[in-house]
C-alpha cells in the first residue's frame, strides 16, 4: 500500500458538514439509553448550583465521549463535528464537562457509583453479561488495585505507593465466568500512597451485592478471588457474610509453612504447568509443578467465632536457583510453595480444579490494562473527587463498550476495548435526510459490517424497510 500520486488525492480540506467519525456512538448510545443511563444519572445526581444542571444529559455526553476514544476534558470535543449536531443533541462543550466534574465531592462520587451499579444491571437485562451463563458455570468476583500514573504535585492525594511511582490507587472488583469477560461491579480512587486492603471489605460487600442482581438465583456461590495483599479478616468475613467463598492467597507465615510441612509425600499431584506433557496411556499430566491441600482454619487469634474453616491449597515447583548451588547439586529436592486459602467445597472444586481456577486470578490485570489504555491513560483533573467521578465514568464506559460488543456477536464478546473501538465505534459515517429521515451511509465494504448490522439492529430496532 502507498500513497497515491495524484496531486488532487492529497488535497485537504475541512468543508463537509455532514461526516461523523464515529457513527458507532449511535448504537451503543441506544442502548445507554435503554438501560436508563440519563434518567439514573438525573435522578440521583445533586451536584449544586447550574453546574450539575442536567446531571443526566452531562453524564451521557461524558461516556459517549469515552467510548469514542478520549482520555481527557479536551478530548471531549470529538463529540461536536460535522454532522454530530444532526444526530445527537445536547453535546456539551468540554469546558462545561470540566466544570461539572470538578464540583462533585465524595456524596456525589457516592451517588454516581450507586448509578453505575445500576446501569450495569440495566446492561445485563439487555445484552448477555453475566446473567445468561451463570448456571453453567461459577461466578468469579476478581478484587485487586492498581497504580494510576500521575506527574506533579497538583493531583490531590498522589503519592507514592507500593510501584514506587507517583499515582492515584484505583481498587476494582470484576465479575466474570467462564463463557463471559470480566466486567467491573464495583470501584474506589484512593489516594496513592494507601495499602491495598483499605476499603476492601466495604468494595466486596458492594460488589457482591451487584453480582448477586446480575446472575439472580444462579445456585452457585460467587467465589471473591484475590491476592495475598487482601488476606485479612475484613475482606474474608465481608465475602462470607454476602454468601460467596473466597479464594485468597496467604502469605507464607510460620503457621502457613507448619501446615505445608505436614503434607505428605504422597499427597501432591502433577500438574499442567509450565513445560508439562500429558501422558495419554496414564491420562496423567508429567510436570514438575505439583499440588497439594490440607484442613485450615484461618485467623486463629481471633474469637472463635470469628475464624474461618477451609482448605489450604499449595502449589509446589522446584527451586531451580544455579547461582546458589555453586556447580553441584543438592542431595535432595528444593522447592518453592505458593499458597492460597479457600472455603469452596471439594465436592465443587477438588485440589487441581481449585489451583487452577485460583490461577485465573489473573483476568483481572487485563481490566486494568484494558483502562489504562483507554480512558483511564490520565486521571485528567486536579480534585481528588473530580478524578473519582471520572474513574467511576471510564467503568460505566467500560461496561457499555462490553454490552455492545457482545450484541455484536461472539466475535467481538471477548475484544478488548480499543478493538471494540476500532472494529464498532470509530466507523466514519456520511448523514444524509430524506422525508424527514436520517440516513447513515457507511464505507464498504467494512470488513465487519455483519457485527455492526447486528448491534444496530438489537440496540435500534430493524431498521425500516426502503419505500418505492
Amino acid at each position: 500500500m502507498q500513497l497515491c500520486h495524484r496531486p488532487r488525492a492529497t488535497s485537504v480540506v475541512f468543508d463537509d458538514p455532514n461526516l461523523v467519525s464515529s457513527a458507532g456512538l449511535v448504537p451503543v448510545l441506544a442502548l445507554a439509553r435503554s438501560a436508563g443511563l440519563s434518567e439514573l444519572a438525573q435522578t440521583h445526581l445533586s451536584v449544586p448550583t447550574d453546574k450539575g444542571a442536567n446531571a443526566g444529559l452531562k453524564v451521557t455526553s461524558l461516556i459517549a465521549g469515552m467510548v469514542a476514544g478520549a482520555d481527557s476534558i479536551d478530548d471531549m470535543a470529538l463529540l461536536r463535528h460535522g454532522g454530530m449536531g444532526r444526530v445527537f443533541a445536547n453535546a456539551y462543550a468540554p469546558s462545561t464537562l470540566g466544570s461539572f466534574l470538578r464540583s462533585f465531592t465524595f456524596g456525589h462520587v457516592r451517588q454516581l457509583d450507586a448509578v453505575a451499579s445500576r446501569f450495569l444491571t440495566g446492561l445485563a437485562a439487555r445484552a448477555p453479561l453475566i446473567s445468561q451463563t451463570a448456571g453453567t458455570g461459577q461466578v468469579m468476583v476478581d478484587i485487586d488495585d492498581t497504580i494510576i500514573e500521575v506527574h506533579g504535585y497538583s493531583k490531590q492525594g498522589s503519592g507514592y505507593g507500593y510501584s514506587g511511582v507517583r499515582g492515584l490507587n484505583a481498587l476494582l472488583a470484576t465479575v466474570s465466568s467462564t463463557e463471559s469477560a470480566p466486567v467491573v461491579v464495583a470501584q474506589r480512587l484512593r489516594k496513592g500512597s494507601c495499602g491495598s486492603p483499605r476499603g476492601a471489605a466495604r468494595l466486596v460487600a458492594d460488589a457482591l451485592k451487584t453480582t448477586n442482581q446480575l446472575t439472580g438465583d444462579s445456585g452457585r456461590r460467587p467465589l471473591v478471588r484475590a491476592d495475598s495483599a487482601f488476606y485479612g479478616h475484613p475482606m474474608v468475613a465481608a465475602a462470607i457474610r454476602s454468601g460467596a467463598d473466597v479464594s485468597v492467597t496467604v502469605r507464607l507465615d510460620p503457621k502457613v509453612k507448619a501446615a505445608i510441612s505436614a503434607i505428605g509425600d504422597d499427597a501432591w499431584t502433577p500438574i499442567e504447568y509450565t513445560d508439562a506433557v500429558f501422558d495419554e496411556q496414564t491420562q496423567t499430566w508429567v510436570s514438575r509443578a505439583e499440588v497439594a491441600e490440607i484442613p485450615f482454619t484461618a485467623f486463629t487469634s481471633r474469637t472463635q467465632a470469628e475464624q474461618v474453616t477451609g482448605r489450604l491449597v499449595v502449589r509446589r515447583i522446584p527451586d531451580l536457583n544455579p547461582a546458589g548451588t555453586d556447580g553441584q547439586k543438592t542431595l535432595f529436592d528444593t522447592w518453592r510453595f505458593h499458597a492460597f486459602f479457600t472455603t469452596t467445597s471439594p465436592a465443587l472444586a477438588d485440589t487441581v480444579s481449585a489451583d487452577k481456577t485460583h490461577r485465573g486470578h489473573a483476568i483481572i490485570e487485563q481490566v486494568h490494562s484494558d483502562l489504562k489504555n483507554a480512558t483511564l491513560a490520565h486521571l485528567p483533573l486536579g480534585k481528588f473527587a473530580a478524578n473519582a467521578a471520572w474513574l467511576v465514568l471510564a467503568v460505566m464506559a467500560f461496561n457499555l463498550t462490553r454490552a455492545a460488543a457482545t450484541l455484536a456477536g461472539t466475535a467481538l464478546a471477548k475484544s478488548t476495548t480499543a478493538t471494540v473501538r476500532r472494529k464498532l465505534i470509530t466507523v466514519p459515517a456520511r448523514i444524509a435526510s430524506s422525508a424527514r429521515r436520517l440516513t447513515l451511509h457507511l464505507p464498504t465494504p467494512w470488513p465487519w459490517e455483519t457485527a455492526w448490522a447486528d448491534l444496530f439492529a438489537r440496540a435500534c430496532g430493524p431498521p425500516l424497510s426502503p419505500t418505492t
